[in-house]
């Protein structure tokens, strides 16, 4: 699979390298992260709007000095996920005031519970991104000064600020920050990671899911505003009240569509893989896929009307014993090279998916197999080249899955 980085990839890793702080305006200041962090100056001291991650805070604080004013007064956070806040412990000042919408513990506090399980999904998603070995460090414990359940609003040095909760974002905690005189607003991720595209409603990494509706809700109540400048938590700033409402119109429309056909297709009587395969954006409403993708959203609707239980998937969907229980019966009668011969015949005929089914029963018996394992590299590798390579998750979930062929593979043969 080719080296070449996701849009979302290079937005990631942007601020590698990075000597100051990006100007955005005489008095907003960017740092480039994981996740961006700004500086908001006034004649009355100074604010951030997110902090960076975990580990990059004497980096970030170091970047922005040279625009600082005064005392930092208050640090705004757009969500609780830790490129957001990672960095805060290191640029908080004594008296600095910290605000958040409301859930910002609670979906922290998630996160905490849930480490060891989602460090090991994200681990195999990001750490070569991340550039880490291991599970990331730690986040930071954050309780927040003022919980925005609506709107907060203050003045400092004669600006004045809007937090407004909107829990569509990438998080349920999710706010954004609107300056009315300048017609600027920072709406950090809750139009995900990536401009103008599709959100990622159920992340295949896990987090609580976001809810279709509480999405659009939040985009209209930016459209309503008609911003002039729009800062998002990942790369440059977006310019122009008719691009951002055309852009805003132009997600609102795709995400609109991929819902009410999912509605018609489950009253239909169609199943949710069926819809996932036949939805799609029409030619003159295609948004980028780079977080999420329009057969995902699809699931994630699907499944947020409908819960956990897909009819298609029969009696045995209700209990704990799956499919893959009968592998190596299935495996024994039909017999793990007919199975692999059949996998290479599909991937051959660019059908990896059907491809990678028959020879994962075939594994389940005999993991180390080098025909089988062969077999489903090639087939992943076939797959990502279908893909494009544009989505993130999708990428680095498929580098990951023919990573672990090749060590499996390499493993088998110095065995041999």
């Amino acid at each position: 699979m080719s080296d070449k980085q996701t849009p979302l990839g290079a937005l990631v890793t942007a601020g590698a390298g990075q000597t100051d702080a990006e100007v955005i305006t005489d008095t907003i200041f960017m740092v480039k992260d994981i996740s961006n962090a700004y500086l908001v100056t006034t004649s009355d001291g100074d604010l951030l709007v997110n902090t960076g991650f975990i580990g990059n805070g004497e980096r970030n604080k170091a970047l922005f000095a040279p625009h600082r004013t005064g005392p930092l007064k208050r640090i705004i956070l757009t969500q609780s996920h830790a490129d957001h806040y990672g960095a805060l412990p290191e640029q908080r000042e004594d008296g600095t005031r910290v605000i958040a919408g409301a859930g910002f513990t609670e979906t922290a506090e998630y996160f905490d519970t849930l480490a060891p399980f989602l460090g090991r999904r994200s681990g195999k998603l990001w750490a070569s991104m991340t550039r880490r070995s291991g599970p990331p460090p730690a986040p930071p414990k954050i309780v927040p000064d003022i919980d925005v359940t609506d709107v907060e609003t203050f003045e400092q040095g004669g600006r004045n600020f809007e937090v407004h909760n909107t829990p569509g974002g990438e998080t349920l905690c999710a706010v954004f920050i609107w300056l009315p005189e300048e017609r600027t607003i920072f709406t950090g991720n809750l139009f995900g990671p990536v401009w103008r595209a599709m959100p990622n409603l159920v992340t295949i990494r896990g987090d609580r899911p976001r809810l279709v509706r509480a999405y659009l809700k939040s985009l209209d109540a930016v459209r309503a505003l008609e911003p002039e400048l729009v800062i998002t938590g990942h790369g440059e700033p977006i310019r122009g009240a008719d691009r951002i409402r055309a852009d805003l119109d132009a997600m609102r429309a795709a995400v609109t569509h991929i819902e009410r056909e999912t509605i018609a297709g489950m009253n239909a009587g169609k199943t949710v893989h069926e819809l996932m395969r036949e939805i799609t954006l029409p030619a003159d409403g295609q948004i980028g896929e780079f977080h999420g993708k329009a057969s995902w959203v699809v699931r994630a609707i699907w499944e947020e009307n409908a819960g956990w239980f897909h009819y298609a998937d029969g009696t045995t969907a209700l209990y704990g014993v799956p499919r893959t229980a009968v592998d190596a019966d299935l495996a024994e009668l039909a017999g793990p090279p007919a199975l692999v011969a059949r996998a290479k015949a599909h991937v051959a005929a660019s059908k990896p998916l059907e491809a990678l089914h028959l020879v994962d029963i075939a594994l389940s018996v005999e993991p180390a197999d080098a025909d089988a394992l062969g077999v489903r590299k090639a087939a992943l590798e076939r797959l990502a080249a279908i893909s494009g390579g544009s989505n993130l998750s999708e990428t680095m979930w498929l580098k990951a899955e023919i990573a672990d062929a090749d060590a499996r593979l390499s493993t088998g043969l110095a065995a041999g």
